[in-house]
């Protein structure tokens, strides 16, 4: 299961794979017909109250990152989200304009991490010491014995 985002107003490509949209807004000037999505998640997006809280502020994005993810991780359509990608590309499409503040980059991170086939794929760096291992970008993990 592989996820990427692209932004709606970019084509759409044979190497997208099945295109979702995760703006609970359908993006302006968009036309349905050429979107070439296989479905809407409207419900994945960030609830109302959460959304218009952000208004897209850079200095609101770290707390809007940690309550998004408290978001997911109740909702049900997470499941049916990594379902979907079951093996294969699923891009992930939102209409936000700035590259980096955005709720797509949150959910394909939450997505990301929480896939089995990513995780496998992570490098690690273990050092010993007790019985704990440190994992690459400097996370802290138990050690299973």
């Amino acid at each position: 299961m592989a996820f990427k985002i692209k932004r709606a107003y970019e084509p759409a490509s044979s190497s997208d794979g099945a295109r979702i949209l995760v703006d609970r807004l359908w993006p302006r000037g968009v036309k349905k017909t050429t979107a070439h999505l296989c479905c809407w998640m409207k419900d994945i997006a960030p609830s109302p109250k959460l959304r218009t809280w952000f208004g897209h502020r850079p200095e609101r994005f770290v707390e809007f990152r940690g309550r998004y993810e408290r978001e997911l991780s109740r909702n049900a359509l997470m499941s049916r989200l990594r379902e979907f990608g079951g093996g294969k590309l699923v891009t992930l499409v939102y209409g936000a304009r700035d590259p980096l503040i955005k709720h797509a980059r949150v959910l394909l991170d939450v997505l990301r991490r929480e896939s089995p086939t990513s995780v496998a794929r992570r490098p690690r760096t273990r050092a010993r010491t007790s019985d704990y291992i440190v994992e690459h970008k400097g996370r802290i993990a138990k050690r299973h014995s």
